[in-house]
């Protein structure tokens, strides 16, 4: 399953050569992310409260294929690109005006709230295997 969020690039984003800050597009997959958890009848909040967990990021890669200006409408596609009884995968795609602009993923784990790693509660896993 994939869900899409548009996101317009603000003036705060942009760096001295007028381009979109390499680092804010970690902070627009976040925005990404947390939307495709919601829009599936989740919230990180609930997951928080209801299973006593959280789901840091561990490793997260970008690949810029062309810039993001000020006031670009941007597509992020998200989808979950692997999911583990220790981990989940997620993948990233910036469009812009259907031109390939970058590509990423985050990978997170399970942890309670002490910072333990766990597995994915049950429930919880067969719920996230549904939107694969």
């Amino acid at each position: 399953m994939e869900r899409s969020i548009t996101y317009r690039v603000i003036y705060g984003d942009t760096d001295c050569a007028k381009v979109m800050y390499h680092a804010n597009y970690l902070r627009v997959m976040e925005i990404a992310r947390t939307e495709f958890i919601r829009e599936t009848g989740l919230s990180y909040k609930q997951i928080e409260e209801t299973y006593q967990l959280v789901l840091p990021v561990v490793e997260a890669h970008v690949r810029y294929k062309a810039p993001a200006f000020y006031d670009d409408l941007l597509v992020v596609l998200t989808k979950i690109k692997e999911l583990k009884p220790h981990k989940i995968v997620f993948e990233y795609t910036f469009k812009k005006e259907n031109m390939l602009v970058a590509e990423g993923y985050t990978v997170h784990v399970p942890i309670d709230l002490q910072g333990k790693l766990i597995k994915f509660p049950e429930d919880l896993f067969n719920l996230l295997k549904k939107l694969v």
